[in-house]
């Protein structure tokens, strides 16, 4: 049956009412319908005189944030060889995602480009900035001059995004006073004066495990709001502290996930090519098969 529709009195062609619409389920934070967000005066915005951008910000799943990141970093680049406008074909292939998906994180923005036209890159880096606060600088300190710290030391790639490092610290003897990547190595018993002085608003952990908490609490007496954690340790923190963990252990551990799948797949490829009714190949293993995917021919994604 099909339903008569934009009839002005809103009954059907046998007179009765329309019928009340379903309720809509409730969809998963990172696949919700999003609809523009309405201009929000400061003052009124939630009680509170949050700006729109922070009000848009709140309603942003956290798996779509750090898309945005990726977005951002593409169009940067873009940028920076004279792209003036993106369709969001280009941008999902080079930011490795679907473009379906990466329209809805767009909408988060309000942003919606133009049919045949695309995005301007100019836009989306200004809205992106926004929305993820790079219009200001966040001061870093990192903790811990071993290897990894000397590398984020020297990284000359955070102050062009906004993320200047201000402090270093260790407990070596050796290495207080000496400049690394152009900043003198201070004791860790100088973290919460040093990180107030300067401002420091995001610190970073690259020490051993045994001391990663220690260090967390002497960050946070500091003034740090955000601390991003390289040792494998869980930190106990306030509520009003972010704390983001990189585990590269882990990470290697779900890259040798996927390698064992793929072999795994392939063995059992060859193992069925030519039986009737698997509907696998029948090339005796010399062909592609379908490495990579599961038994149903799906991919399988790993979510942090």
């Amino acid at each position: 049956m099909v339903t008569q529709r934009g009839r002005r009195d809103g009954a059907d062609s046998a007179g009765r009412p329309p019928r009340r619409p379903r309720r809509p389920e409730t969809p998963d934070a990172d696949n919700a319908p999003t609809a523009e967000m309405p201009a929000v005066p400061a003052a009124a915005a939630n009680g509170r005189g949050d700006a729109p951008e922070a009000v848009r910000a709140k309603q942003i799943p956290e798996a779509a944030v750090a898309r945005l990141a990726v977005y951002l970093r593409v169009l940067s680049g873009m940028s920076e060889q004279g792209a003036t406008t993106v369709s969001s074909e280009e941008l999902s292939q080079a930011a490795g995602v679907n473009s379906a998906k990466l329209r809805k994180d767009l909408s988060y923005l309000g942003s919606y480009g133009t049919r045949g036209v695309g995005y301007e890159v100019s836009v989306l880096v200004s809205q992106i900035e926004r929305i993820l606060g790079l219009t200001r600088q966040h001061k870093v300190a990192v903790v811990g001059i071993g290897n990894l710290g000397h590398a984020l030391a020297n990284y000359g790639g955070f102050p062009g995004r906004g993320f200047p490092v201000e402090a270093l610290f260790d407990l070596d003897a050796d290495l207080i006073g000496v400049p690394v990547g152009g900043l003198p190595v201070s004791h860790m018993d100088d973290i919460p004066r040093i990180c107030a002085e300067r401002g420091i608003s995001i610190g970073v952990i690259a020490t051993p495990p045994t001391a990663a908490q220690s260090v967390c609490d002497r960050l946070v007496a500091g003034g740090v709001q955000c601390i991003l954690n390289f040792a494998p340790v869980v930190l106990q923190v306030p509520a009003h502290i972010e704390v983001r963990k990189v585990d590269l252990a882990v990470e290697l551990q779900i890259l040798s996930f996927h390698v064992a799948r793929r072999a795994d797949d392939a063995a059992s490829n060859q193992g069925n090519s030519g039986l009737p009714g698997t509907g696998l190949p029948s090339d005796n293993g010399q062909g592609s098969g379908r490495n990579g995917t599961g038994p149903d021919g799906r991919e399988m994604v790993v979510r942090s």
